[in-house]
């Protein structure tokens, strides 16, 4: 008998997204799979919705339509852009769509005061400087910067919002909002100055 072939050493076999076997579970008809998706998914999109609309209940909503709408849609998703990147997407559009009509209507709570506004680099300076700012005044200083973030259009609330708060690289804002990174950036560097802008008219306001 021939020598027999020395076996090939074992390939490694890709690891799978979790996301993709749950994607074509749910799309075969398994709702848990789809329930646990939700699981993953809420505490960032809840991030992202409530830091875009700074309400609690408009938040709680929201979330509920985006998950719906993904269910209704899922058996579209043909995988050509990450489940992450599908479902920010349509937490970003509802979002956007819900601010406009929202619009003038809407009227800040003081029960809303948007705590994750403090990962603003102008809001990190402000408080780690020297500057006679008292600590009783940080929430006034919160609630100036929130008040700053809602009159950015939605669209702009929502690039700060993916960048400076959930530390999403440019490139994965881009894929989610479809546009491209340039246009990313410009809008970045509009609403930062817009903010920039705000938080000034604050320090003035505190010399005085």
């Amino acid at each position: 008998m021939g020598e027999q072939a020395p076996a090939n050493p074992a390939i490694p076999a890709t690891p799978v997204n979790p996301d993709i076997e749950l994607v074509a579970r749910t799309q075969a008809g398994d709702a848990r799979a789809f329930d646990e998706l939700v699981v993953k998914y809420t505490p960032r999109l809840y991030g992202l919705v409530y830091n875009m609309t700074s309400n609690h209940e408009d938040a709680n909503d929201l979330l509920q339509d985006v998950f719906a709408k993904a269910f209704r849609s899922i058996t579209g998703f043909r995988g050509k852009s990450s489940f992450y990147t599908w479902i920010h997407s349509i937490a970003v559009n509802m979002t956007i769509n819900f601010l406009k009509k929202r619009g003038r209507r809407f009227q800040m709570s003081l029960d809303d005061v948007d705590l994750n506004i403090q990962n603003d680099k102008e809001f990190i300076e402000l408080t780690a400087s020297s500057s006679p700012v008292r600590e009783a005044d940080l929430g006034e200083l919160q609630q100036k910067l929130n008040e700053a973030m809602q009159k950015l259009s939605p669209e702009h609330r929502a690039v700060v919002t993916m960048f400076d708060i959930q530390g999403m690289p440019h490139a994965e804002i881009s894929k989610i909002l479809g546009v491209s990174e340039g246009t990313v950036r410009s809008r970045l560097f509009y609403a930062h100055r817009q903010l920039q802008a705000h938080l000034d008219e604050f320090r003035e306001f505190r010399k005085k």
